[in-house]
């Protein structure tokens, strides 16, 4: 399958398609507030960030091959939420490369998985990651269930998306396999800072990210957006939204510089106030078929999209 996969990416850089115009992770419990968040809340100023980028304005990555794999049979499930998550355009602005080494941080059930795999696996190579589970409060069951992800997940991909189990590497963030870190060009991370922020070890991962970063590496982020005038307690995370200020403080504070931000996943009609939090909206709708159109009629949440830098 992964041949057939790199005819069918061969074939579209010879053929140019049309451009196509996202699974929610799985959530921690909150807690307190740890030192950073206090540290963000009360000591940091707002932080001189550079001027907006389009992510329409550069030259797309390869991207008659990443049509061809938006396009494929196996994506036909995740199609209709492309025209919320805007992949070619986010993995444009995070300057993906299909030949480049590329792990995905806490792919969940894998929607963008099936995206970045049949993409980067013939060319370059794609990595999942997951967090240090040993700084995780989990149940037994839970515990032996996360330990064993980094030995399932690649099978999962496999059926997924036809790439070889082979071809992938999944572990967790402190467990860098040997010869990987500092060789890693991308981090992208989906959709899932507020859970580590909840979780109380935002910066103890950003900074294993650091770690498996080459020099020149970036960190690709997408996240729910809290307006900037929201109160602490309704942008903390536990809703799923966080101020982007806050994100860019918190990378900074790790070892990052914010290279350029991008509305590219911007969602004007989401006024991020519903209960209880972003999870009212598609996909989830945790309110089921109450007010479903009028949540429907919004669409998934609106979003940041940043990409930071290792900082030298």
């Amino acid at each position: 399958m992964t041949r057939t996969i790199a005819l069918m990416i061969a074939v579209g850089a010879a053929v140019a398609t049309p451009a196509l115009a996202f699974q929610a992770q799985g959530e921690e419990q909150p807690r307190e507030r740890s030192v950073l968040d206090r540290v963000l809340d009360r000591v940091l100023g707002p932080a001189e960030q550079p001027q907006a980028e389009s992510a329409a304005t550069e030259t797309a990555p390869a991207q008659s091959g990443l049509y061809t794999v938006l396009a494929a049979d196996f994506r036909a499930d995740d199609r209709a939420r492309d025209r919320y998550r805007h992949p070619a355009e986010t993995l444009n602005f995070f300057q993906v490369q299909p030949n480049m080494t590329v792990a995905e941080y806490a792919p969940g059930g894998g929607w963008y998985t099936r995206v970045l795999a049949p993409y980067v696996a013939p060319q370059g190579r794609y990595l999942a990651v997951t967090a240090d589970s040993a700084r995780r409060e989990l149940t037994d069951e839970q515990r032996a269930r996360v330990e064993s992800w980094p030995q399932r997940f690649p099978a999962s991909v496999e059926e997924w998306t036809g790439v070889s189990a082979a071809s992938v590497t999944a572990f967790e963030s402190d467990q860098v396999p040997e010869g990987l870190a500092g060789t890693i060009d991308r981090v992208l991370i989906f959709r899932s800072i507020h859970g580590l922020r909840n979780g109380t070890i935002a910066d103890s991962e950003i900074r294993n990210i650091r770690a498996m970063l080459a020099d020149d590496g970036m960190v690709g982020v997408v996240q729910h957006r809290a307006p900037a005038s929201e109160t602490w307690e309704r942008s903390r995370g536990t809703r799923g939204y966080l101020k982007q200020q806050d994100v860019i403080d918190l990378f900074r504070l790790n070892g990052f510089e914010l290279v350029s931000t991008s509305e590219v996943n911007a969602n004007p009609n989401d006024a991020a106030n519903h209960d209880p939090g972003v999870w009212a909206l598609p996909p989830v709708l945790t309110h089921g078929d109450q007010d479903r159109d009028r949540y429907m009629a919004i669409g998934e949440s609106d979003r940041m999209t940043l990409l930071f830098r290792k900082a030298r």
